[in-house]
């Protein structure tokens, strides 16, 4: 694979400039492109500037509103909706994570419910807002179908990824974000991309076999999700939670409404806080690192996140992939 080398503030105006050309406006650029410019600085280049050419499909298609302005409102004391006026997710995020700290805060438990939105970014960015803030988040979300539930061939859920984190004072978080499918299909078709293979069984070929060639899973055959049955359940529960619960589209739905032009498909998100503090009290921070410390003192364990942050202290340049950097400047020099 031939990369190029781009500092990340390159990284940052590439993803801004060409969104801006296609149909943004500075408030809604400059939330997606910090959105990528943070998922190449840590390393999740599936979420980075892989994902801006489906973005900027979407925006020509006028799928995506490109001028969205979110709008929040309370439904309770302590759950809180942000419409997202068609835009892209991190947007409506920015809107709403402030909302959900404050009133967390002061309840203990805050609930963000995101409706009308295109999520195309990792869920780790919202939950380790909250964390920073000495909060803890869950988020999750589904998508169109392209992961089969337990003992079926055919598609029915979305990737569906959960994201978990949780405050550590004086230290950065523990952080998992992850698919309910065997991989996510950003990963997939980067592997297929850069001619990889995936493990056998990540999906099914087009004719229902297992397969580890993720071209023939990302293109007519479908994804798995981890652990059979117990991942199946779990996707469930995002469908559930991120659709039936917000009141946003299941992923079948969002296949139906969508226009396929390769960009990100509408739907909602769930978001959850919780406060330690209240809930657990002054020693919170205290016991769950007598907990942590157990766990490091395992030989090969590394505490999810880790790699990420670890990535986020090198501030230099990144490489990326060299074709799609050229087809993203092609996007930029379109008249």
């Amino acid at each position: 694979m031939n990369t190029t080398s781009l500092e990340l503030s390159k990284i940052y105006d590439l993803a801004y400039k060409v969104l801006m050309k296609h149909g943004c406006d500075e408030y809604n650029a400059e939330s997606v492109a910090t959105t990528v410019t943070h998922a190449e600085r840590d390393g999740s280049v599936s979420h980075g500037l892989f994902r801006i050419p489906g973005y900027i499909a979407s925006l020509k298609s006028k799928k995506v509103n490109g001028l969205s302005r979110p709008s929040s409102i309370f439904l309770t004391q302590n759950a809180i909706r942000v419409e997202g006026d068609y835009g892209f997710a991190p947007v409506a995020i920015k809107v709403g994570i402030p909302d959900l700290i404050e009133t967390t805060n002061k309840h203990g438990v805050g609930v963000l419910t995101i409706t009308n939105t295109h999520h195309f970014a990792a869920l780790w960015h919202e939950t380790e807002a909250l964390a920073e803030n000495n909060l803890i988040g869950i988020a999750c979300t589904a998508y169109k179908p392209s992961v089969a539930p337990a003992g079926a061939k055919k598609a029915l859920f979305g990737t569906n990824p959960i994201s978990f984190a949780w405050p550590r004072e004086n230290n950065t978080p523990v952080v998992y974000d992850m698919a309910t499918s065997t991989m996510a299909m950003g990963e997939v078709q980067v592997a297929a991309r850069d001619g990889h293979k995936v493990p056998f069984g990540t999906g099914l070929n087009k004719n229902g076999n297992k397969t580890d060639d993720p071209s023939q899973i990302a293109n007519g055959g479908v994804l798995l999700t981890f652990g059979d049955y117990k991942g199946s359940a779990i996707a469930m529960m995002i469908e559930l939670l991120a659709a039936g619960l917000v009141g946003d589209l299941f992923s079948f739905e969002a296949k139906e409404a969508d226009n396929n032009d390769g960009g990100p498909a509408r739907g909602g998100e769930f978001i959850m806080a919780l406060s330690p503090q209240l809930i657990a009290g002054e020693n919170w921070n205290d016991h769950a690192e007598s907990f942590f410390k157990q766990m490091k003192s395992l030989d090969g364990v590394r505490l999810p996140g880790e790699r990420r942050h670890n990535n986020r202290i090198d501030k230099g340049p990144r490489n990326i992939n060299k074709q799609l950097v050229d087809k993203i400047n092609n996007l930029l020099n379109e008249v």
